[in-house]
């Protein structure tokens, strides 16, 4: 599998939260970089249900695959790459006029300044339900962001006012957005999914642990090595969930591709005798039986005894370290056309539209 690795942090969110259910996404994250050495100026990011499948920079100049399955796409349009690769080279010189105006706006020359830009889409594939989102960010702060349900803009940022005019009064713009992140992106989100199916559709349980680290922490109920994220991970006692006493940790991603996350569980007013009506309960969309860790304190990894297993259970704790720290370094804060020529935006190259900021 081609392989690569993600050094850029963006700091766009998607707008989209992770759910149990049928959903799947397109997204696509550009960021364009001023006074950063050793960088691409230009970087563009495409991924599929969060997984990379394709790049594009400013020193390379050639969007390329980052998935073998993404090869498939030339079997049935030859010039694919090489279309996505003259998009770019537009979308590069736009970004680069959108990077110099906004330093004027916010009254800024020399340093480091970084612009980003977030869209895309998630659909229910049981539903048929599609959310479209569009964001901009610069130096770390939403710059202006989209509202695809009332069709204006939203300008968080005082500088991005006169833009939300400009755009909110384009009504061509905005039908061409709207046409394209409610019809083109998850019409050409599907067809990436039925490439990569082997991989991307596939289920992969966890291994889940508790964990402690002082006798008077909370209880972690970690869950790593699951695919793909669309999962719950929650505590009972006596067979009902818990919503008091109880923490939820994100979903994170682990080196391998595969997902983490954990859910604490506040035990200090529970009586010792109680703690065998506690369970922790992982549930992986797609998969019929949950599966299920019954807290037990002589199952309990800690920092403060050697368990009896010692050798054992020191590799995994370390193991499970080791993909905290690997998730902490690459995590990030974070989707055709009517001629049915492409399946992402084409802003510098669109006739008619200014997309200027």
């Amino acid at each position: 599998m081609k392989t690569s690795v993600l050094v850029l942090v963006l700091v766009l969110g998607t707008g989209v939260p992770g759910a149990v259910g049928e959903t799947h996404s397109l997204k696509y994250f550009y960021t364009v970089s001023s006074g950063v050495s050793n960088f691409p100026e230009f970087v563009c990011v495409g991924l599929i249900d969060d997984v990379q499948m394709d790049h594009y920079d400013s020193k390379t100049k050639r969007a390329e695959p980052k998935q073998d399955w993404m090869d498939k796409v030339t079997a049935e349009d030859p010039e694919y790459w090489t279309r996505q690769t003259r998009i770019e080279v537009g979308n590069q010189e736009r970004d680069k006029f959108n990077m110099e105006n906004l330093k004027k706006r916010f009254n800024q020359s020399e340093g480091v300044h970084i612009f980003q830009w977030l869209y895309g889409c998630e659909w229910d594939d049981e539903t048929g339900e599609v959310t479209g989102f569009e964001q901009y960010g610069y130096n770390g702060e939403d710059f202006i962001i989209l509202d695809l349900k009332t069709e204006t803009w939203i300008a968080p940022s005082p500088q991005a006012v006169i833009t939300k005019h400009r755009w909110d009064h384009n009504r061509a713009l905005m039908e061409h957005k709207k046409h394209y992140l409610t019809q083109e992106c998850p019409e050409w989100g599907r067809k990436y999914l039925e490439y990569g199916r082997s991989s991307l559709l596939r289920t992969e349980l966890p291994s889940v642990f508790l964990l402690q680290k002082t006798p008077s922490s909370p209880v972690s109920c970690f869950a790593t090595g699951f695919y793909p994220d669309r999962a719950a991970l929650s505590w009972r006692k006596d067979g009902e969930e818990l919503h008091e006493e109880v923490e939820h940790g994100e979903i994170l991603p682990n080196h391998d591709g595969t997902f983490q996350m954990s859910v604490d569980l506040d035990l200090s007013s529970a009586a010792a005798e109680d703690w065998r009506r506690y369970d922790c309960v992982f549930q992986l969309f797609g998969v019929k039986d949950d599966l299920v860790t019954r807290l037990d304190k002589g199952k309990i990894w800690t920092n403060w005894e050697e368990p009896t297993n010692g050798n054992a259970i020191i590799i995994i704790v370390i193991t499970a370290a080791v993909l905290l720290v690997l998730t902490a370094a690459v995590g990030f804060k974070l989707y055709r056309q009517r001629t049915g020529e492409r399946p992402r935006q084409n802003q510098s190259l669109s006739p008619g539209f200014d997309w200027t900021l």
